[in-house]
């Protein structure tokens, strides 16, 4: 989809439908509509006066504009954004979002969007951009037939009165980091059988390749070597190698004087079973996405590859598939992490922390000074926080407030759970140093007390996305399967420190 500056008034853009966004209860009776809806032969005010459209958040009415209307466009769609007072944003990306797989479903081929949004036009028509783009994404990679093939092929960012640059800046941005979710949402729909762990590191390689990033793949001798017996813990059962991925962004010209070295570290899981300690057959199928919280830190590190930012980012990606075989871990089993700290597998389905704990080791082996993980890493998090809000706990509460702060900003919500120290009583071993599950109270905040173990000495957040890394039902502006969650708050995260550095 090319995307572009609407130059000139929306009704003269040469495009074949306008999408406007509409504030709940909003009428045609002043500013932006009644000058739209002169042009539009009035149908804008007759829809909102007769209340087919209200303007509620998610609602939308199509129009054929007829022949004698002024204007290019022949068609308009009504987007309802919702109160005025709470339109941000992350409420931009979504009315895009929404008007490109609305549009697309009615076979326009070319839009204008007009977001209505005060403020900086540059993140603005990021915003709308970013929406757009991740609006294409649907999970039809491997139908043959009943394939959506209708695309939008042209789409016009119009913000009255705003500079063409500023726009214009803001769209190459946004789709950067639409197609970096998309990114993220394609290798998380992927089955297991077309991304084992030496597929999701080719994939690293050709995102290092294009991205100017620099890569570096541990494999199982290198782990050997490095101590890592708790990542190899988990890939015992599989045919299929474990890998390390590893990362870096360096910028051109870094200030030597910065102090400090940011990580993301993503678990890799490419498919989980459980291992010995199997799950359940019903719903298995979903567990090819548990390598999300790693193609969250690949599709990240593209962006921030692309982009650009002034300082270095370090992504660590642990993966290994979790199966059951005569050569697997079994519960009751004793491995030591590269920490030298050894643990008591009882639970074999509580697989990603093991893996986790190694890479956490590693890039503080590495020089990071700034560590947040993500992971899809307990089912306890959806019972607690259901598809809404993704678990943030940690050792270091800024970082903390940063990243909830930065999600806010971008339209994805964490909620920070406690991580007091009586919670790492429950994983307390009696044969070895600990045990990597606390049973069933409290199970994320245990999970995240396990990493704790080997998050000492730097900033730590962690972030738990088993419950919003996959929507069971399709939204407006977004299809239905994986999300992308975290990875525009992560680029977020990035760019205020890269402001904050250029600033000091």
């Amino acid at each position: 989809m090319q995307i572009e500056v609407a130059s000139g008034s929306i009704q003269e853009t040469n495009v074949q439908a306008l999408a406007v966004a509409v504030f709940k209860d909003e009428k045609a009776d002043e500013g932006f509509l009644k000058e739209l809806d002169g042009p539009c032969g009035g149908m804008i005010k007759s829809v909102l006066d007769s209340e087919e459209l209200k303007g509620k958040e998610g609602e939308t009415a199509f129009i054929h504009l007829s022949e004698t209307a002024n204007g290019k466009a022949r068609r308009l769609l009504l987007v309802g954004v919702g109160d005025r007072s709470e339109y941000n944003r992350a409420s931009v990306s979504e009315m895009a979002g929404a008007a490109v797989r609305t549009l697309r479903g009615k076979n326009v081929k070319s839009i204008a969007v007009a977001p209505r949004l005060d403020g900086n036009a540059e993140d603005i028509a990021a915003a709308a951009a970013e929406g757009a783009v991740i609006a294409t994404f649907d999970l039809d990679k491997y139908r043959t037939v009943d394939k959506e093939e209708r695309q939008i092929e042209r789409l016009a960012v119009f913000i009255d009165g705003a500079d063409s640059g500023a726009i214009e800046r803001g769209i190459r941005r946004g789709q950067i980091i639409g197609e970096s979710v998309n990114f993220t949402r394609d290798m998380a729909n992927e089955p297991g059988a077309y991304l084992t762990p030496t597929m999701m590191a080719d994939r690293a390689r050709e995102v290092a390749n294009e991205c100017g990033l620099s890569i570096d793949v541990l494999d199982e001798a290198r782990m050997e070597q490095e101590g890592m017996g708790s990542l190899l813990s988990v890939s015992r059962g599989s045919d299929e190698p474990a890998k390390l991925i590893i990362l870096k962004y360096s910028p051109v010209n870094e200030d030597e004087d910065s102090k400090g070295l940011l990580s993301f570290v993503g678990k890799g899981i490419t498919f989980d079973s459980g291992g010995i300690s199997l799950k359940p057959g019903e719903n298995m199928e979903l567990m090819k996405y548990d390598m999300t919280g790693g193609a969250t830190v690949i599709g990240a590190m593209r962006a921030i590859g692309k982009l650009k930012p002034s300082i270095s980012v370090l992504g660590v990606v642990p993966c290994s598939e979790n199966l059951p075989s005569g050569k697997a871990t079994k519960p009751g089993d004793v491995v030591r992490a590269m920490t030298g700290k050894t643990i008591e597998v009882i639970n074999t389905d509580a697989e990603g922390r093991l893996i986790l704990a190694d890479a956490i080791a590693y890039a503080k082996k590495l020089g990071a000074t700034r560590i947040v993980d993500m992971a899809t890493l307990t089912g306890a998090v959806s019972i607690a926080l259901g598809d809404v809000n993704a678990a943030i706990l940690g050792t270091d509460q800024e970082l903390i407030d940063e990243v909830i702060s930065a999600g806010k900003e971008v339209g994805e919500k964490f909620w920070q759970l406690p991580l007091d120290k009586e919670y790492s009583k429950q994983i307390k071993s009696d044969i070895a140093d600990i045990k990597n599950v606390g049973g069933r109270k409290a199970g994320t905040i245990t999970a995240a007390a396990f990493l704790k173990e080997f998050a000492d000495g730097v900033a730590w957040a962690h972030l738990d996305i088993a419950g919003t890394a996959w929507g069971d039902e399709a939204k407006p502006f977004r299809s239905k399967g994986p999300t992308g969650i975290a990875v525009r708050t992560l680029i977020k995260i990035v760019e205020r420190e890269a402001l904050k550095t250029a600033k000091t």
